[in-house]
Formats: structure tokens, C-alpha cells, sequence
């Protein structure tokens, strides 16, 4: 709704904040909800049921029902609802609509805003109708800000997770210098594809697969030459190293020294 103008929006009588009675209880309507209506929970549990969907509610929960939904509700007449329902319809249509449900991150502003907008018009103020337009655009606003919050949280945990798995896979590689590490065997392992998991692996560690593969072999070449006392064949060897000149070629590269040089 963030494409309307506040002047699209078309404000009905039907709103109120209220203290429901202990046997309150909002039946199936005969046919379907036939405008727009905002509906929050200030206190108080219960269900209320959407399209079939049945919805544990509570304290900062929000629907915003659309024309054509079938709703229902219920409440516990031990710890009834307080809640407040504003009714509207819209003159164009829009290109973004909020959610169905939501629970209120921040619920402090909103809450202030369907105050203002119900006493707007428990008498007759003036300008009345035109703040409570730029009120209902700012509730709508509101939830469409949480809900794009939420979206940005969720990127945020899988980015993190995303990392985390790639760092456990280059762990293990140090860990385990001297297996056969391929591309296709480490991505099966972090359980992605093995062009999505080189794309990622160089972006987070810096270094390609293969040369991280390398650079821990080399490394730790040097720590099993240094402090261990095997040889260099052995050393190699050890590492998965078939070919010893190769296995050379590669040490000098990385280290600028030949191995024989470290014992």
C-alpha cells in the first residue's frame, strides 16, 4: 500500500476499541468480509480462524483482513480481548498489501496510531477524516516496514549460517590436510552446489578451494618437517603427496624455500 495516496483510502463507520464480555464471540459471517479491516489485540487470548487457518492470539497480534476472507473468533472468557477494529476500503489497488497476521515487533507507535485514529471520531473533530486517511496510510506503512525488518533479519541468520558452514569446511580441510579433498566432495559435505559453494568458499575465506586445500597441506609440511623429524618423502606422503617433486614444486612455491631446507 505504499504506492497509494492517502486519499485512496475511503474511511467507514465501523471502528472501536473494545472490552469484549466474557461470552463474546465473533461469529462466521453469512458472506465474506466485504472491505478491508484492521484488527488488533491490546490484551487478552483466544483463535481466531482465517480462510480455514486457525491463529493462537494474544497481546500485539494484528490482522489486516481483506475483501472475500471468512473470519471467525473465539476468546477465553477467563482472559477476554481488548482490541480495536477499523474498517476501510481502498479506491485503487494496490501493489503492496501487508500480511494477513502479524505479531507486533514494535508495537508502541502503532498502538499510539489506532488510538489517535479511534478518537478521532468519537466526536466530531475537525479535519477528522482527512488525519485519519494519513493515519490508516501510516498503520499500513507500519507493518509493511515490519514486515521488510523481518525479511532483512532472515537474510542476516542464513548469510550467518551460510558462513558458519563454510568456515567449519575449511576448518575440517586443516583439520585434514591429507585427505582427497575435491570441490564435489567438500560442497556435498556443506551440502550445497559445488558452483554456489566455490562462489562462496572464496568470497568468505579469500582463497580458492584448491588453493586453500594447498596452502594447509604446505603448512602443515612445515610443521611435520620442523618439529616431527620425518623426512621430506615422508612428510609428503603423509599429505597425500604421490609425487615428490611435485609435492616440491609446490612447498617452494608457497614457501620460497625447498623442503630439504626446513629439516
Amino acid at each position: 500500500m505504499l504506492n497509494l495516496n492517502p486519499d485512496d483510502f475511503l474511511l467507514k463507520p465501523a471502528l472501536a476499541t473494545i472490552h469484549c464480555e466474557p461470552d463474546w464471540k465473533w461469529k462466521k459471517r453469512d458472506h465474506p468480509m466485504p472491505n478491508y479491516d484492521l484488527f488488533y489485540v491490546w490484551s487478552g487470548e483466544g483463535t481466531v480462524v482465517l480462510n480455514k487457518k486457525s491463529y493462537k492470539v494474544g497481546k500485539g497480534h494484528c490482522f489486516l483482513f481483506c475483501p472475500g476472507d471468512d473470519t471467525e473468533a473465539i476468546h477465553n472468557p477467563q482472559n477476554p480481548f481488548v482490541l480495536t477494529y477499523i474498517h476501510f476500503d481502498l479506491v485503487n489497488e494496490p501493489r503492496l498489501i501487508p500480511g494477513s497476521h502479524r505479531i507486533l515487533a514494535d508495537p508502541i507507535s502503532f498502538e499510539s496510531l489506532l488510538s489517535r485514529y479511534v478518537r478521532l471520531f468519537l466526536v466530531k473533530t475537525y479535519g477528522a477524516e482527512i488525519e485519519g486517511k494519513l493515519i490508516l496510510k501510516q498503520l499500513m506503512i507500519h507493518l509493511l516496514r515490519e514486515e521488510h525488518c523481518e525479511s532483512q533479519d532472515e537474510q542476516d541468520v542464513s548469510s550467518r549460517r551460510l558462513a558458519e558452514t563454510i568456515r567449519e569446511i575449511a576448518n575440517y580441510i586443516q583439520q585434514h590436510p591429507g585427505e582427497p579433498h575435491t570441490v564435489e566432495s567438500l560442497a556435498e559435505r556443506a551440502h550445497l552446489s559445488e558452483r554456489y559453494f566455490s562462489q562462496k568458499f572464496k568470497q568468505i575465506i579469500g582463497h580458492t578451494v584448491k588453493s586453500y586445500v594447498v596452502h594447509c597441506r604446505i603448512k602443515r609440511a612445515e610443521h611435520l618437517l620442523h618439529f616431527t623429524g620425518l623426512t621430506v618423502t615422508e612428510a609428503a606422503h603423509a599429505l597425500g603427496y604421490r609425487d615428490l617433486h611435485y609435492f616440491s614444486r609446490q612447498f617452494k612455491q608457497y614457501t620460497g624455500r625447498n623442503p630439504s631446507e626446513i629439516r
